[in-house]
């Protein structure tokens, strides 16, 4: 390579490596002028401050809350006429240039607000956060100021209101502006209020609607059946949610089904193994999750950047301890017992008792808890309908588990040898298909994706000793009404209970709900012994 190359190559790493670090920590432009109005505002008099209040109430940076707390607490201070200091615990920072300073206390003066612009300072804090730039914070504030209906803050909003650009912005302010219209409106204001926020289909502002109505003495017409035609809009956007949201959590709950019942769908379904220990394998995916996010902690900080990819670290070595786990087992126990099925339900259920209490010596017994990342955290939002990041991220994931499966056992010479295998061990073996090493690799990698379930259902719930005892019952009936064997019979029964588990449980109690699914499973099996998609054979025993 020559040298011009070289530093080409060296420039374009200097500058993505220069792109991952994290910005400058340096004053930005909109907290040196926050700062020079505090200054100016401590320094200045009473003809002088009404001015700078003005410019300060269109600053939305944080270090003004800051000073107004210090500056009531008696934490500013004056070194000599033109040095501001701001005392934060025992450390001296000049408030122009946010530079901790050394200062003799001697020198200093403590330097303290009027009751009168005390007063302004606190409406001030409370107006900050309309102008953050922050745009989440900024459309909370205007939330909180509207639902509070106080008439002081109305003028505030609305000029705010007009300023906004970003649609999603400039609609929480409008909500809050005819929120706070419903009490401190005119007549003709509230009218269009209510008009207004039936068309946006506001959710708080449901009860502030009902209780506009019932506060007059005599309402109009027209005010009554504007109020019943937004709170009809109001009420069948609600139900249209609630079913978004019923359908969502049917799909979340298939899809942790599926990724635990796609294991327990190879081991069971096309090996044959009754394996009572699956639930332990998700138990290993978990903790290997907990014990990776402690090494990333201890190793780099929970406040540092790396941190924050322990997860993407933890979900390959998730199934990489289950699947070791699941071929020692294999290879230790399960291959002596192929032919009977009795004799390794038995078996699987001690090692599963085996399993669960190594966990209570190591790990303690006590469910323990996984952080989600900060890129999980959160939720992703479409209109008014809140979904869950790592919800999201597992439906993600089990989509690729679906994929990246159906292409192993189809278009690979594992996939191929897996099949012979399982249609008739004997016939393959004869052939010079390793059925041995297939079979080791195929429990493997059923007990991964055990493992693999485990690191996700992390991020919904704790960790803990028996917690893939929750899921093992319903990973069965996932396989069994599929059809035993069939991964597409899985896929669909597993999204189909789901569905129906979620959406009977708001009728009838979560209890019943899951009796009820029970139920109709049973009596599907007296319909449909096979499942979905029964087995077929060539086997003359059949």
């Amino acid at each position: 390579m020559n040298s011009k190359r070289r530093e080409t190559y060296l420039v374009l790493i200097y500058c993505f490596v220069m792109a991952l670090l994290p910005a400058s920590h340096g004053q930005s432009t909109e907290d040196s002028q926050a700062r020079a109005l505090l200054v100016e505002l401590v320094l200045g008099d009473d003809d002088s401050r009404a001015s700078t209040l003005e410019e300060l109430a269109n600053h939305g940076d944080p270090i003004i809350a800051t000073f107004v707390a210090g500056w009531r607490g008696g934490q500013v201070l004056r070194d000599g006429d033109d040095t501001v200091l701001l005392k934060i615990g025992e450390q001296y920072t000049d408030l122009l240039t946010g530079v901790a300073t050394q200062a003799n206390p001697e020198n200093l003066k403590v330097n303290r607000p009027s009751r009168k612009l005390r007063k302004t300072l606190k409406r001030m804090v409370d107006l900050i956060d309309l102008s953050s730039p922050d745009l989440g914070k900024r459309i909370q504030s205007a939330q909180k100021l509207g639902l509070s209906q106080n008439p002081e803050y109305l003028p505030d909003l609305k000029a705010r209101a007009a300023l906004q650009t970003d649609a999603k912005v400039k609609r929480a302010f409008n909500e809050a502006v005819w929120i706070s219209e419903l009490s401190n409106g005119t007549e003709a204001e509230k009218l269009e209020a209510i008009k207004a926020l039936g068309s946006l289909k506001s959710f708080p502002a449901r009860d502030f609607i009902e209780r506009c109505v019932s506060a007059e003495t005599e309402p109009t017409a027209e005010l009554k059946q504007a109020s019943q035609q937004a709170l009809q809009k109001i009420d069948s956007h609600r139900a249209l949610i609630d079913v978004i949201g019923t359908l969502f959590r049917g799909l979340s709950l298939g899809s942790v089904l599926l990724l635990v019942a796609y294991g327990l769908a190879i081991t069971f379904g096309q090996m044959g193994v009754i394996n009572m220990a699956h639930g332990e394998f998700i138990a290993v995916g978990g903790y290997t999750a907990y014990m990776v996010q402690n090494w990333f902690g201890s190793t780099y900080g929970e406040g540092s950047p790396l941190y924050g990819y322990y997860f993407l670290v933890a979900i390959p070595l998730a199934f990489l301890a289950a699947a070791v786990v699941g071929a020692a087992l294999e290879r230790g126990l399960i291959r002596f017992l192929y032919t009977r099925p009795l004799e390794s339900l038995l078996a699987t259920w001690g090692i599963s008792m085996i399993l669960q209490q190594s966990f209570r010596l190591y790990f303690g017994a006590a469910n323990v808890s996984v952080s989600s990342p900060p890129w999980l955290a959160g939720s992703l939002s479409v209109g008014d309908f809140s979904m869950s990041n790592s919800r999201v991220a597992l439906i993600v994931c089990v989509l690729f588990v679906v994929i990246g499966t159906r292409l192993l056992l189809t278009k690979t010479h594992w996939g191929l040898h897996v099949r012979a295998t399982m249609q008739n061990r004997q016939m393959a073996s004869c052939l010079g298909v390793p059925s041995g090493r297939v079979n080791m690799i195929t429990f493997a990698f059923g007990s991964g994706l055990a493992g693999l379930a485990g690191a996700f259902l992390s991020q919904i719930g704790n960790v803990g000793p028996s917690m893939g005892q929750t899921y093992i019952v319903d990973s069965f009936m996932v396989v069994v009404v599929g059809g035993v064997g069939n991964l597409l019979g899985a896929a669909i029964s597993s999204m189909g209970i789901g569905m129906v588990d979620q959406g009977l449980q708001p009728i009838l109690g979560p209890v019943m709900g899951k009796i009820t699914v029970l139920l109709m499973i049973i009596l599907f099996l007296q319909v449909k012994p096979g499942g979905l998609f029964p087995a077929r054979s060539r086997s003359l025993d059949d």
